[in-house]
């Protein structure tokens, strides 16, 4: 269901038909519901949250942090001679977790952040850009680099930028692990953009069995369970 509330009754009705270990959720609120009952069960978590504030005994992460995508990319782009940063961020926990993470990155690069802007939702992104327009858009952007980390809003974010004067060539943009879905790597807006994230080899070889078995492209997060329940039964 995707709740904190539906995921503690899914951890109840798991552990009442004996099960041994919880693969997921997802979301860190959710994680720490399910995690509530499984430890009171004595079973342990393997979860998906990109929040590393839930992990404890007892409750593990599976998945991609976002202070290692940040500071991956942050430093790739100041090697590559990048000073000045911008960043669009969602009004959420990834936000901050991502703010915070870009704001020590930039610092440790002796680089400087010249504008941060936040969008409570996809519909709020375009108000959000414009107010960053002055930093990243025009003929002389104040930064030249931009960081959108967030992959359920770069459709929103793309378009945004095309509807300004904004110049991939004058301010690249920057990205984390979430990128790698497929549908945001075909966004003409984000051509040549940098991102962080886990080669490729491994997920193309999962996605091409998965499309076999069931017609269908899987999500980048779906090789996380994959590996979860590899695990398991390695163990």
């Amino acid at each position: 269901g995707g709740t904190p509330e539906s995921a503690r009754l899914a951890t109840q009705l798991a552990l009442s038909e004996g099960a041994e270990i919880i693969l997921g959720p997802l979301t860190a609120a959710s994680v720490t519901a399910a995690g509530q009952v499984a430890k009171s069960a004595g079973k342990p978590v393997i979860a998906f949250s990109t929040d590393a504030s839930v992990a404890s005994r007892g409750i593990y992460l599976m998945s991609f942090l976002p202070e290692s995508d940040v500071e991956r990319i942050i430093g790739f782009a100041a090697s590559k001679g990048k000073g000045a940063f911008a960043a669009l961020l969602p009004q959420s926990s990834y936000g901050s977790v991502t703010e915070a993470a870009f704001q020590q990155a930039v610092a440790q690069q002796g680089a400087r952040a010249v504008a941060i802007e936040r969008f409570s939702a996809a519909s709020g992104l375009p108000a959000a850009a414009q107010r960053l327009a002055p930093a990243i858009a025009g003929g002389a952007p104040q930064a030249d680099a931009l960081f959108l980390p967030d992959g359920s809003s770069l459709p929103a974010a793309a378009q945004a930028l095309q509807a300004m004067s904004f110049n991939p060539a004058k301010v690249k943009l920057l990205g984390t692990s979430q990128w790698s879905d497929g549908q945001a790597l075909g966004l003409p807006a984000l051509q040549g953009g940098w991102f962080a994230g886990p080669p490729d080899a491994g997920f193309i070889a999962f996605a091409a069995r998965y499309k076999a078995r069931f017609g269908s492209d899987p999500v980048r997060i779906a090789s996380l369970s994959y590996d979860a329940v590899s695990l398991v039964a390695a163990l």
